[in-house]
């Protein structure tokens, strides 16, 4: 058996790929992987310096949300990173008064919420509610104490709608398929730049005027199907026998299995106002508008999430008695 302290070294000095050479070995059933876990040389730099007890259950959270557990789904490797580094600071801070997380109480969570502002602020109290809720379920704490801690949310901008100007620029620049198709998406389904590259043959159902973006079916109206059967005419002429099964394929990815780059999917639109990302808030705001600023709604339409759909209709409300207030004030 050949260890990878004793390859990495030997082929480093060389140029060698030590990756390559790994796998090969792997395969022989020759390859030890002695390598310290990247998981475990992490928790050991983050949690340097707090206190054994309170370090045995940050830990058994932390991996938790890496590795997910019983009843638990793991959790992206940014939001595992972005929590322990939120409460990081704190955990040093109860370290010095603390032997374990049970002597936390409800008056440090609100000192530590209100030591900060903004996003920071939402984050901190986000990441202390999950680490003390893993505690809480695997009966490491008696009692929760960041329960019914709210977080003040600050007001956000009114979002306005584009004007017709650069809608119409947009639309004016979109001359080929696949760029009036991707304008298409986002400027009536609502559809983001990821969501449109993830998009694949199968989420297209002509038939039945059926359209899934990100697990959401909806209905396939005339425009969009027109420009689909257009596209996939396309497609099926310049490249027959593609494998890849993405609704959206390029020359070079035509040959592979993955989606196409974010940059060749928003050229269209990058130098203008009217860009994908504003195209797909316009949308959302106009069906706001139309609808009478119903959250629910909106959330059923675009399959969006509680709190966006309640922001939409708080814009559109306040436009809408904008709207009012000055047409009663030229009466």
């Amino acid at each position: 058996m050949i260890r990878y302290s004793e390859i990495f070294p030997a082929l480093r000095g060389r140029g060698l790929s030590v990756g390559h050479t790994a796998e090969v070995l792997d395969r022989l059933g020759l390859f030890a992987d002695d390598r310290t876990p990247t998981v475990d040389r992490w928790l050991e730099h983050k949690l340097d310096g707090v206190t054994p007890g309170i370090r045995r259950t940050v830990e058994d959270w932390a991996r938790v949300l890496v590795d997910g557990g019983p009843r638990a789904q793991p959790r992206a490797r940014g939001t595992a990173r972005s929590y322990l580094n939120e409460v990081q600071p704190l955990l040093l801070e109860w370290s010095g008064q603390y032997d374990h997380l049970r002597e936390v109480t409800r008056k440090d969570i609100l000192t530590a919420r209100d030591a900060t502002s903004g996003h920071q602020r939402e984050n901190r109290v986000v990441a202390l509610r999950s680490l003390f809720r893993h505690a809480k379920k695997t009966g490491q704490i008696f009692k929760n104490p960041t329960t019914r801690i709210s977080i003040p949310r600050p007001v956000g901008p009114v979002i306005h709608p584009l004007n017709q100007g650069d809608i119409d620029e947009a639309v004016t620049a979109a001359t080929r398929p696949h760029t009036r198709l991707i304008l298409a998406l986002a400027a009536v389904h609502a559809a983001r730049p990821g969501m449109i590259r993830a998009m694949q043959l199968d989420d297209v159902d002509l038939g039945n005027r059926l359209i899934t973006i990100a697990d959401h079916i909806r209905p396939l109206d005339e425009l969009t199907h027109r420009l689909l059967v257009d596209w996939l005419d396309y497609r099926r002429t310049r490249r027959p026998n593609t494998a890849n099964p993405h609704l959206l394929i390029t020359q070079k990815t035509a040959v592979e299995f993955g989606p196409v780059g974010k940059l060749w999917a928003t050229e269209a639109t990058r130098n203008f106002t009217a860009t994908l990302e504003r195209l797909r808030v316009d949308r959302q705001l106009e069906e706001a508008l139309t609808h009478g600023a119903d959250p629910l709604h909106l959330a059923l339409v675009f399959g969006i999430d509680e709190k966006t759909a309640i922001r939409y209709a708080a814009s559109a409300r306040q436009l809408l008695a904008s709207e009012a207030e000055e047409h009663h004030g030229r009466s």
